[in-house]
């Protein structure tokens, strides 16, 4: 073993999710001397994010907490301490920077000393209905020492899920910052199906055989389905071989890579959201008639399942596929509206989208509180002037937006948030649903406004390494400075403190929790102590006042 385990304690303190919206400071949680391929690391710091609160919350209900079921050995999971799945502890946090305190013998790439940034996200390493993540189904970083492995955190394709962190070239908290920020990123990168699967299930529903012709045109233009399940009267010259079903009870649950919905019955449309199965789309073809009523719409699967929904008024469901944008990029010109933009991913949305270089921008940023608005405002006013782009504030508990939107970022777990996006989009918009809403999570929609407007609505979750590489990218560059984000720091002892601030939204931005600096509360940077406060840069925490803040832990 390749360590310095005399100089690592036999105990550290580590926050703790035991139970549905349970949080503890553990003072005494045993640090595991890692086995031979696995990897002790010391953690430097920390960022709190609101996906720890969603944890907190549905604890093993979390998609992402659920056992793991393939891409890894299980006989690794057994002998890895750090395995928490389903209703064991857990320690949360997933966007630290940690310094390698010791590795086991036949630990290959990793070196004690070396210090890193974790891509949290391991999409290989399924769980039934998401993937296996560090602070979730497996601990994460708020505590003194987390523990890994080595098969764990390469990929298949022999990718590291830990990045460098070169002391001395940016702070700590500036890499620790690329994981969320790449987050954001990737809900403007991430490509989108803008046709049937090639091999995957189909299920066409049809209501009416006004869309028989078109649908038969689109199966003869598409990669053939690896089966097809028909409810309706079916054309007798189908190019493909189609299983009859009596009616949707028949469909399985969860099955269909596409459906295929030729009608336009509210009830009807309810019922398919649940046989779609994981990325898959409904695409719907009204044939000139209308829902008439909301539709009871499954927004959660947006988000965590990757379900998508486009449609046309007509009868040709591939006029829906043309609705379907390749990525979830902003446009030159575009007026983006940010709900929930003072929260610390709302303000990540509206720097990201100024500082993008997109000409034309206007970013208009909806939030309830004005403090929140005011501290935004100070980071994204200069940015906007610097870059020429427009930015508009409004307090949504007492206002209403001006105008509409080619674009919406929806930043709190609402469903009604969604629906209200739909009256106030332009054509052609899209809605991006970035805020987690819990799968399972229903809410009512006005389709019709949706379909006759060609509204895109979709979600994603965490971040590629692609993601990961532009953002880093960016801050080296000097383009971005992700500790613009920062708002406060705290030890473990204000680390649950500060889960609670981002739960009430307290708090206009990140907080970041240095396990080295112990005693230290919740503390905004307006608050540090003056010899701290006066290395921060026209108030942005810098790797200078942190380097500060550390020396006091020593």
């Amino acid at each position: 073993m390749e360590n310095a385990m005399n100089a690592i304690p036999a105990r550290q303190r580590a926050v703790q999710l035991v139970g549905p919206d349970r949080l503890i400071l553990n003072e005494s949680k045993s640090v595991p001397a890692p086995g031979p391929h696995e990897i002790l690391c010391r953690v430097v710091v920390c960022g709190l994010c609101f996906s720890d609160l969603k944890l907190l919350k549905q604890f093993h209900e979390h998609v992402r907490k659920a056992p793991v079921v393939s891409g890894v050995d299980p006989e690794i999971l057994r002998g890895l301490s750090s395995y928490v799945p389903g209703g064991q502890p857990t320690v949360p946090g997933h966007e630290p920077v940690v310094e390698i305190a010791a590795v086991g013998a036949k630990v290959e790439r990793f070196r004690p000393g070396e210090r890193y940034f974790i891509q949290a996200d391991w999409r290989w390493v399924k769980t039934p209905q998401s993937n296996g993540a560090f602070g979730y189904n497996f601990e994460g970083a708020l505590q003194e020492y987390t523990l890994l492995d080595e098969r764990l955190v390469i990929s298949p394709e022999g990718e590291s899920m830990l990045l460098p962190a070169p002391v001395g070239q940016r702070s700590a908290s500036a890499f620790g910052l690329v994981e969320p920020w790449a987050c954001v990123e990737n809900s403007y990168q991430a490509r989108e199906r803008r046709s049937l699967r090639s091999g995957g299930k189909l299920l066409v529903v049809a209501d009416t055989s006004a869309a028989d012709e078109a649908i038969v045109r689109l199966l003869r233009s598409s990669p053939p389905p690896a089966a097809l399940d028909w409810i309706g009267a079916a054309p007798s010259k189908l190019p493909v071989k189609a299983t009859r079903l009596a009616d949707l009870a028949a469909a399985p649950a969860e099955t269909y890579d596409d459906i295929i919905y030729a009608g336009h019955d509210p009830d009807r449309m309810a019922a398919l959201f649940a046989k779609a199965a994981r990325d898959g789309r409904l695409w719907v073809a009204l044939c000139g008639g209308r829902f008439g009523r909301p539709v009871e719409t499954a927004i959660g699967a947006i988000h965590y399942f990757g379900l998508r929904i486009a449609g046309t008024v007509g009868h040709d469901p591939a006029e829906a596929m043309e609705v379907v944008p390749e990525t979830g990029e902003l446009r030159p010109g575009e007026r983006v509206h940010v709900v929930g933009a003072g929260g610390p991913m709302g303000v990540m949305h509206v720097i990201r989208n100024l500082s993008r270089g997109i000409p034309g921008i206007t970013v208009v940023a909806a939030d309830l509180s004005d403090e929140r608005l005011d501290a935004l405002a100070r980071l994204a006013a200069p940015i906007a002037a610097r870059e020429r782009m427009g930015f508009e504030r409004y307090n949504s508990k007492s206002q209403t937006p001006a105008g509409e939107f080619d674009y919406s970022v929806i930043m709190a777990p609402v469903p009604a948030l969604v629906a209200a996006a739909i009256p106030i989009s332009r054509p052609g918009a899209r809605i991006n649903i970035f805020a987690g809403i819990p799968l399972g999570k229903t809410g009512a929609v006005d389709l019709d406004a949706y379909i006759a407007k060609g509204l895109f609505m979709f979600g994603t979750s965490g971040s590629t390494m692609n993601d990961m590489r532009i953002v880093l990218e960016n801050v080296q560059s000097g383009r971005l400075d992700t500790n613009v984000s920062v708002a406060a720091v705290s030890g473990l002892e204000g680390a649950i403190e500060g889960i609670r601030a981002v739960e009430r939204q307290e708090i206009a931005g990140k907080i970041m929790v240095y396990p080295a600096c112990r005693g230290l509360g919740l503390t905004p940077l307006a608050k540090l102590p003056a010899n701290v406060r006066a290395l921060l840069r026209d108030g942005v925490w810098t790797r200078e006042a942190e380097e500060e803040l550390l020396k006091t832990a020593r």
